[in-house]
Parts: C-alpha cells; structure tokens; sequence
C-alpha cells in the first residue's frame, strides 16, 4: 500500500499550483469586470454589460473553487470524517447552476435588444473586449492543465473559456458596428454564447450531481469487479456493495464479503490486500472498507442493498 500514499501526494502536489492560479485569476477578472461596466454604461452596450455579467459570474465562481479548493487541504477534525474533501464537488454544482442563471439573463437581454437596436459607441466596445480575451485567455490556459484533472478547476476553466469567446464575440460586434452600424449583431452574438453556456453547465450540474448523490461512477462496472475479486481464493460472494466519489479523484468502496471457511483474521488480511491491488490497479480505487462474514444468515444477499 506504500505505493498508494505517493499517489495522493501527487494530488496534493499539483494543487497547491492551482491555488496560486486560481487566485491571480480572481484578481484578473475582477479588473474587467469593473473595466466593462464602466464601459458599457458610458458606450450604451448592453453586450459589453452582458459580458462583465459574465465576468462577473466568473469572479464568483473562481472565488467559489478557490475556497472550496482550500477548504479541501484543511486538517480532519473528529466531527468532519470526511473533512471538506467534498467542498469542491459542491462549489461545481453551485458553478454550474450560476452558468445556467446568467445564460438566461444574457438570452432576455438580447432578445430585447433584437427588436430595439440603440446606436453604440462601438470603440470603447472595441478596445475592453480585446481586453477581455487576453485577460480571460490568459487565465484559461494557467488551469487548462489543472482543468482535466479536477471537476472544480474544469468547472473555473470552462467559465473562462466561455468569457473568452464572449469577448470575441463582442470585438466581432464592436467591428460591424463600427464600420456597418449593424447594431443588431451585438444581439444574436448574445443569443448563441448563452445557450452554449446553458449546454455546458447543464453537462457540469448532471456529473456534480451524481457525485453529491453518491452514484456509482459511470466508468465503474460493478459486475466486472464481482468477477476479480471471486477469482481470489478463499472468497465465497462478495455483496452489500457501495462504489462512491469522495471528491472527483477519490473512489470509496465498501462491501460485505463471505469467507469460503472460518479462517483467522490474518489469513482474511491475506484476501484482503489481494482485494485491494486488484481495486486499486485495476479499477483506480483508494479507499476500501471490507466487512468479513462467514456462514451469516442474511435476509438478503444481493450485490447491492440499500440500507
């Protein structure tokens, strides 16, 4: 089991690099979110506004990983078991509701703006989305590579990816209503960004979701860990099964298993450690908790029983 501690300060490792980044983030955007709506207000650019709206959203929903984030590192206390381990899981599900909630602003605001075209000093519009895309792009990239491995830094990467095509969106607007005066264009660039917000927090709401309800994890197939572990001798039927995420790397495993003979308890520790390398190298789970029966009379035998 060395081999497992090492894994776990990998995860610890690459964290603290994401806090760093998550905070340099915050302090980024909180910068253009005031910057746009000075300008929007002074412009009359009901886009520009829109996407400090969305910058906006993002200040909080990096604000929301990054404390989740911290929380996560904090020391187990005896009436916190799991301590905030799951802070992260919870901070994506508030993202992506705030995802949801902002896209159906922008979608009001450009359905409005459709009909009532108002004339745009398109300059400033111009000038803050270019710098929208480099400050929004810049801060993607610094957790793109945190963002495949945590749901929480995905979650804060996908809402500053979206930002960022927000903002070339609105640079395409500021253009053609600078040298066309199609002021209309602002609206339907609205429109399209936020229902491809609603399709991406939807995505991000559904697997936070799961995880909070401690579903068994889509990739784990419960039937295929049945047939390892009866292979191991000793084993008569492993049931009462429970798979769950901890958080979004952490996998818990608990389970009753019936011994073949009344063995003594070092002989169990034998079938044990056989059933956590086959967990842990075959199907990447962590944390098991294995409950030894021999000849118990049960009500139920079932695989998996809810109690």
């Amino acid at each position: 089991m060395e081999h497992h501690h090492h894994h776990d300060h990998r995860h610890h490792h690459h964290h603290q690099v994401q806090g760093k980044n998550l905070l340099f983030s915050i302090v980024l955007n909180l910068i253009i979110t005031i910057a746009q709506v000075i300008g929007g207000l002074i412009s009359g650019s009901l886009a520009l506004i829109s996407d400090a709206l969305h910058n906006f959203s993002d200040v909080l929903s990096l604000v929301f990983s990054y404390v989740a984030h911290k929380l996560s590192k904090k020391k187990v206390a005896i009436n916190e078991n799991f301590g905030y381990k799951r802070a992260e899981l919870i901070a994506a599900f508030v993202n992506a509701i705030t995802l949801i909630i902002v896209a159906l602003f922008l979608i009001y605001g450009a359905i409005e703006r459709f009909f009532n075209p108002q004339h745009i000093a398109s300059e400033l519009v111009i000038w803050l989305s270019i710098l929208g895309i480099v400050v929004n792009g810049l801060s993607a990239l610094m957790l793109k590579n945190d963002a495949a491995k945590n749901l929480n830094m995905k979650s804060a990467y996908l809402h500053l990816f979206t930002d960022m095509l927000a903002s070339v969106a609105v640079l395409i607007g500021g253009l053609l209503m600078k040298y066309f005066q199609w002021f209309w264009v602002d609206s339907v660039l609205t429109f399209i960004i936020a229902i491809y917000l609603i399709l991406v927090g939807f995505d991000l709401l559904k697997k936070s979701t799961q995880m909070l309800m401690l579903f068994t994890p889509k990739n784990i197939d419960i039937n295929k860990i049945i047939s390892e572990i009866h292979k191991i001798e000793g084993v008569e039927k492993l049931h009462h099964i429970h798979i769950w995420h901890l958080n979004d790397h952490e996998l818990q495993f608990e389970a009753h298993l019936d011994c073949r003979e009344d063995i003594k308890i070092s002989e169990f520790n034998e079938i044990l450690h056989k059933m956590r390398h086959i967990l842990f190298y075959k199907f990447h789970i962590d944390h098991v908790n294995i409950q030894p029966e021999y000849n118990v009379e049960e009500v139920s035998k079932d695989f998996i029983v809810q109690d």
